[in-house]
């Protein structure tokens, strides 16, 4: 039973009462799993673009780059880098004074290796009077480890990411934001040199991306001759989720009120919807690399969002004879098979239709959000994959799922998600506008049923998490997705700090 004050703070977070009892009642539910079709590879689901063919989409993005488009880079920056340095603070707090498993081990091996080397050795003189090398030799290697991650010194523990000194070259040093900087102006500046990016950050960690973007943007329009337009938003508290006890009342903080958590980064979609472009690159903070070994991801990037225009301006031209009334019915056939093939959205029950009612469905399919996602081999990295799923109305298309999704007691589909060919690396390029230029109200297009629960705890407590449907997963499920295979060098991403050792960050 809610009390007046939930109800007050119900409506200080913009979450209707509606919406709590929705979310209240889904953890008695559940989740349904997926029905899965199949995994998708080349040949079903996964487009391979040979030379030929890539040139064409490129030269497609780079006629779409003349016009009067706008184009944005979103990136989601607002993870902490406190699992990057999972091993370490073990080290941190354990018995072992010295380096006591492989990972430490080499860690310290290298630690000159890694682009903060210099900022860290200038910490250890403020903090210890020494240099990194003496403390070394004097074996008081937890000294190094606090000036890497404590307040008092760099506090990358508490940093996110995006902030972190990551890759290093003959004059500067670059954090993963700059190099998105660098990325946005090799592939996503329109015809006047202009650079959209957006950064969605964590309310306490904005001031330092604000601060950093101000000492850097000139420098960077200056050296690739562009203009940033660079813009942040944080997760919107209305996203928020509740938490639930494990007999799924709600459960309350110690002051008595209702705990809400952050909905994880499904909640993101409400961020996108804010933004008023035509073309959106979507990309994770920690998948970049040098610009030595830049060029495969920027020709691909291109190649992909080639793919987007090419097919989004084939389904405008159907819609808009659609609406004109004056199709026949070989154009309704011409329709269906680039609904089909080209769109990967088969409709079993298509046979069945007179060709109004075939019209309709038409236009519903074409008539809506799109994206094309790089898709990479599969390497063995956790995560979700490329799956032909049905969809609530009946239809089959293209999505990403994770595990969590997955029913693991049907031998048939677990047997599908470990024989995979390929991985999502979250590599996404989106149109988000009709054709008459009208923003599609992406939220319509989530699957709600596609959320998850997990098991948390808080001070002590065990408790129940609603997680929204993920951002590329059930958050865009109702969209036209197609996926495209691309180099598997074009991942990189960081997940601990030892992967900075990577011949591909060095």
């Amino acid at each position: 039973m809610l009390t007046q004050q939930d109800k007050e703070f119900l409506q200080s977070k913009g979450i209707s009462e509606e919406l709590f009892n929705k979310q209240l009642g889904q953890f008695k539910s559940g989740f349904p799993f997926l029905k899965l079709a199949g995994a998708a590879a080349p040949g079903n689901g996964i487009t391979v673009a040979d030379g030929a063919q890539q040139e064409t989409y490129l030269n497609a993005w780079d006629e779409y780059l003349k016009g009067t488009h706008t184009v944005q880079k979103f990136v989601p920056a607002s993870g902490a880098a406190s699992r990057m340095f999972k091993n370490l603070f073990e080290f941190l707090d354990g018995e072992a004074d010295e380096p006591d498993t492989d990972f430490m081990k080499v860690f310290f091996a290298h630690i000159s290796n890694f682009a903060f080397y210099d900022a860290l050795n200038d910490a250890c003189v403020v903090n210890e009077g020494k240099t990194v090398e003496d403390l070394i030799d004097e074996g008081d290697y937890k000294a190094v480890v606090a000036c890497l991650l404590d307040e008092e010194g760099l506090n990358y523990g508490k940093l996110p990411k995006g902030l972190l000194q990551f890759h290093a070259y003959d004059d500067c040093v670059r954090t993963p934001l700059e190099e998105h900087l660098v990325e946005g102006a090799l592939y996503a500046a329109g015809k006047d040199g202009k650079v959209n990016v957006h950064f969605t950050v964590s309310p306490e960690h904005r001031p330092l991306f604000e601060s950093l973007v101000e000492s850097k943007k000139a420098e960077y329009e200056a050296k690739f001759g562009v203009k940033y337009n660079i813009s942040f938003s944080e997760q919107k508290s209305s996203t928020d989720t509740v938490a639930a006890t494990i007999e799924n009342e709600p459960f309350r903080n110690e002051d008595g009120t209702i705990l809400f958590r952050p909905g994880g980064h499904g909640a993101l979609i409400e961020n996108l919807n804010d933004i008023d472009a035509d073309v959106i690159f979507i990309k994770n903070i920690d998948n970049v690399v040098p610009d030595r070994l830049k060029e495969p991801t920027v020709r691909f990037k291109k190649v992909i969002a080639g793919v987007l225009v090419s097919l989004q301006q084939r389904a405008f031209d159907y819609i808009r004879l659609l609406d004109t009334g004056k199709y026949t019915h070989d154009d309704l056939v011409e329709m269906i098979r680039f609904v089909k093939n080209d769109l990967c959205c088969q409709n079993p029950n298509l046979k069945n239709l007179e060709d109004t009612e075939m019209a309709v469905y038409l236009r519903s399919k074409l008539n809506r959000p799109m994206r094309v996602c790089g898709m990479v081999k599969n390497v063995g990295e956790p995560g979700g994959g490329p799956f032909l799923a049905y969809n609530p109305d009946g239809t089959i298309s293209l999505q990403i799922l994770e595990s969590s999704q997955i029913d693991t007691n049907n031998e048939e589909y677990v047997k599908m998600f470990k024989s995979g060919t390929h991985f999502n690396p979250v590599d996404l390029v989106c149109a988000v506008k009709d054709y008459k230029g009208n923003h599609f109200d992406l939220p319509r297009y989530v699957d709600p049923q596609t959320g998850f629960i997990s098991s948390k705890s808080k001070n002590g407590k065990e408790l129940k998490a609603l997680e929204l449907p993920g951002l590329w997963n059930g958050a865009m499920s109702d969209w036209n997705t197609i996926f495209v295979e691309v180099p598997l060098e074009t991942f990189n991403p960081v997940k601990t700090v030892n992967d900075l050792l990577r011949e591909q960050h060095q």
